[in-house]
């Protein structure tokens, strides 16, 4: 398997990065987490060099894996790990009442991040078909700088894009915990709120986005903002066309009318959203799992983050 999935599994359809095994869909979260293959614990190991022919403390220690003694990273005297059960244990209050059913789990950079993604009884449905679902994602970093992150994530069942939820204080479904304090699944919980509340939000920003067009100009100004041009000297002092936008720009726009569910809201800002998501989640990255990983943890993340708030910034001079 490629180079970012250590381990993955999943539960019902394929998911939209096709990576892992198939399981049974009526996993407890506890039998998610062994059949994804991450049921192994983190040990604090105190980290020593050797100096004159003595070992000497370093002020630091190693998180190692348990199952086979791989270091996954070093980290400070006040760091917290979670374990992964932990982790999986957060779900189990949400399975038990039925709200949701675990979907997918793994294990990316080689141990070093830990996640688990499970799907809300929760969907709503725009302009006449385009249904989106909404997901709960729970990422336990075993890295240095890394913080726990727990947040809704919608997916548009169309075309299997990752959207956005995070978008300012009023709206933003992400809660992240430093390793440096206690994890306290109730606070995280408390935080989160309701989940089919979120989703009314989203739905009706959704809405907003699908009633407010675009022109072919202000596209092209949107898809700059979220994919600056480089100081490219054969652009410098151009004007803003399709032509001049960036490469990755440029894929979005070639996207717009043939991406998946391209004809729900023709013409709207909820179409030019979804151009740059739908390039973010299948056509950038080196293959698919190095795509999961950026959409989910890495630098398309915060781009669709950027795209979601740029496209409303735009829908309200419109």
């Amino acid at each position: 398997m490629a180079h970012e999935v250590e381990t993955m599994a999943y539960a019902g359809e394929t998911p939209w990065h096709g990576l892992g095994v198939p399981v049974s869909n009526d996993l407890t979260p506890q039998q998610m987490m062994k059949k994804a293959g991450v049921d192994w614990t983190v040990h604090e190991v105190e980290s020593y060099i050797d100096f004159e022919g003595k070992k000497m403390p370093t002020g630091q220690k190693s998180l190692v894996r348990g199952t086979d003694g791989k270091i996954l990273t070093n980290v400070g005297e006040n760091w917290n790990p979670v374990q992964n059960e932990d982790a999986f244990n957060f779900f189990s209050e949400y399975c038990m009442s039925g709200d949701i059913e675990m979907h997918t789990a793994g294990s990316l950079k080689n141990g070093q991040m830990v996640w688990a993604l499970a799907k809300v009884k929760d969907s709503f449905e725009l302009f006449d078909g385009d249904r989106v679902d909404s997901y709960l994602l729970f990422s336990n970093p075993h890295q240095y700088g890394k913080a726990i992150d727990v947040r809704f994530t919608p997916i548009r069942v169309v075309c299997n894009n990752t959207l956005s939820l995070s978008l300012d204080a009023k709206t933003d479904k992400s809660v992240k915990v430093g390793h440096r304090v206690q994890f306290d699944a109730y606070e995280v919980k408390k935080a989160l709120g309701i989940a089919h509340e979120k989703l009314n939000t989203y739905k009706e920003m959704a809405e907003f986005l699908g009633k407010k067009r675009f022109t072919v100009d202000t596209y092209v100004e949107y898809l700059n903002t979220v994919f600056p041009r480089t100081a490219d000297k054969r652009v410098q002092g151009m004007d803003l066309n399709k032509e001049t936008l960036s490469r990755n720009a440029r894929d979005c726009f070639d996207s717009l009318s043939s991406q998946p569910g391209a004809k729900f809201a023709e013409g709207s800002w909820w179409q030019a959203f979804n151009s740059v998501t739908y390039v973010c989640d299948h056509k950038q990255g080196r293959n698919e799992d190095n795509r999961l990983y950026s959409s989910w943890f890495g630098g398309n993340q915060l781009r669709k983050k950027k795209a979601l708030e740029s496209a409303i910034k735009f829908a309200e001079v419109s």
